[in-house]
């Protein structure tokens, strides 16, 4: 099994989600990542580190406590970002703190679906979804079609190609800034003109 993605398996994702093919191509090229993969075979990854202080205090850890000993990797603050295998790095120093957590505060492959989504998307755990993320690029895919089907918002703005409405509930109320939902539509009206 290829661990690429193939554009009949794009194609049945997009049927699925009752999408135009163009729809879910456009949002592949502006939105996730180019592949799902580094060159060494593990999954892109980017980890959060403020998203590790929320989990561990979810899961009852102190997480003021370990910020404190591990500031770049717990932390209230976004950042610390190294980028590539560095980023692998960083994942596995956060799971000697606490495996689940560190899971869940990356986003994974190339759809970028962040590991705190594990139970909503109905995974068995955090590290099923991680090693699922591993798999395949249509893995991943199989993530990015579980999540958009876990938010009927997010469903409903990508059915009627409502560029703002999907930006703004997947990058976040920031999408202007980096002009998402304009990348959208004119890659959408690529990939149409390309299909035609």
């Amino acid at each position: 099994m290829t661990r690429t993605l193939t554009h009949d398996q794009q194609q049945a994702a997009a049927l699925y989600l009752g999408i135009p093919l163009a729809a879910l191509q456009a949002v592949q090229e502006i939105e996730a990542r180019r592949h799902g993969f580094l060159p060494d075979g593990r999954p892109v990854i980017l980890f959060e580190r403020h998203i590790m202080y929320r989990q561990l205090t979810s899961h009852g850890l102190d997480a003021r406590r370990l910020q404190e000993r591990h500031p770049d990797l717990v932390n209230k603050s976004a950042g610390g970002y190294q980028g590539g295998s560095r980023e692998h790095y960083r994942l596995t120093m956060a799971k000697q703190l606490h495996i689940n957590s560190a899971i869940e505060s990356a986003s994974w492959g190339l759809f970028q679906i962040m590991g705190f989504h594990w139970k909503a998307l109905d995974y068995r755990s955090a590290v099923d979804f991680e090693l699922q993320m591993g798999e395949s690029e249509q893995m991943q895919l199989d993530a990015f079609v579980r999540f958009v089907e876990a938010n009927p918002k997010i469903h409903e703005a990508l059915k009627a190609q409502n560029w703002p409405e999907f930006s703004r509930r997947y990058n976040g109320p920031q999408y202007k800034r980096n002009q998402y939902d304009t990348k959208l539509a004119v890659a959408f009206e690529k990939f149409s003109k390309a299909a035609a």
